[in-house]
């Protein structure tokens, strides 16, 4: 048994940050909520322009911070941050900020980003080559500012020379970093390997829709073998969707995925799910964690919380 297999499985709820969630109020009152029902994560996507006109987007990381100001366990992040559309010594800032205010709470999930319409929109290069690069020089820099130490890098995009950021993230070694990307392509699973977590999805796979537990299962076989070190925690993050109506069916439906290495599962919700106060009580119903005295596979048993606390 690898180290991925070995590690608890986490339940985190995954929303928009537009539509009739581009409200950081609404955001708030359902972060708040999901630590009060016994979620281990509340996650928000990126994203700054919108699909229509008339669509409304609210700034993930303004929510988030809200979030972490009124909750006390929550994992929060975004996931995932289109960091090639951004300088990484102001996302540096940010992140360790918002680590800072959530007590060492933050994760931080990358991506290439998946609207190359958004790139345009904002004046940047949408070829994915590029947008690749970019990435991967902004995580190196974004990295190395996070040390708080002085750091000198000059890439083909980014440059910083001599810069200590400080205060540093309360975590250590740092802030985690989870790679996103779609499977079967192999280079974000090659970058994710280098990295805390990968959080996969699949090519053709909708928003009310799942990858096969058996890719999910392929995933893990690659990056656990792009890896040089393989004795550290390593996070495998997927979206999913169950009804918060049975918590013992909930649980069946998790299992095989928690059996293929799955370490975080991400509840994903929004519009596509129904209207916001059906959201609301699939929030309320809890995690799809498997009750005392039912069969959840390889999921390790954890009684369903009565205040709120996991």
């Amino acid at each position: 048994m690898d180290a991925t297999s070995q590690q608890p499985l986490r339940y985190a709820v995954g929303l928009p940050n537009r539509r009739e969630y581009a409200d950081p109020r609404l955001l708030r009152e359902l972060g708040v909520l999901a630590e009060r029902s016994g979620w281990d994560g509340f996650f928000l996507w990126d994203g700054q322009v919108a699909e229509h006109p008339d669509e409304h987007v609210t700034d993930s990381w303004t929510a988030l911070a809200a979030i972490a100001a009124d909750t006390e366990r929550l994992r929060l992040g975004v996931m995932v941050s289109v960091l090639a559309l951004k300088h990484p010594a102001e996302v540096a800032r940010a992140t360790v900020a918002l680590d800072l205010l959530s007590g060492g709470r933050l994760i931080f999930g990358a991506g290439l980003g998946s609207s190359a319409a958004e790139f345009q929109a904002l004046g940047h290069d949408p070829d994915p080559r590029v947008r690749a690069e970019k990435l991967d020089e902004a995580l190196h820099v974004l990295d190395g500012l996070w040390a708080g130490r002085p750091f000198t890098f000059h890439g083909r995009w980014f440059t910083v020379t001599d810069l200590a950021f400080q205060p540093v993230s309360p975590q250590r070694p740092r802030i985690p970093v989870w790679i996103a990307g779609t499977w079967p392509s192999r280079r974000p699973m090659r970058r994710a390997a280098h990295w805390d977590g990968v959080f996969p999805t699949r090519a053709g796979v909708g928003h009310t829709e799942m990858m096969p537990p058996a890719d999910l299962e392929a995933v893990v076989s690659y990056v656990r073998a792009q890896q040089a070190v393989q004795d550290g925690r390593f996070d495998v993050v997927m979206e999913g969707q169950t009804s918060g109506f049975r918590r013992d069916a909930d649980a069946l439906v998790v299992a095989p995925y928690r059996a293929a290495g799955l370490t975080w599962w991400v509840e994903k919700l929004g519009w596509f799910r129904g209207p916001v106060e059906l959201v609301r009580a699939r929030i309320e119903s809890g995690p799809p964690v498997p009750v005392t005295g039912t069969d959840p596979g390889t999921d390790p048993v954890r009684t369903a919380p009565s205040d709120g606390r996991p």
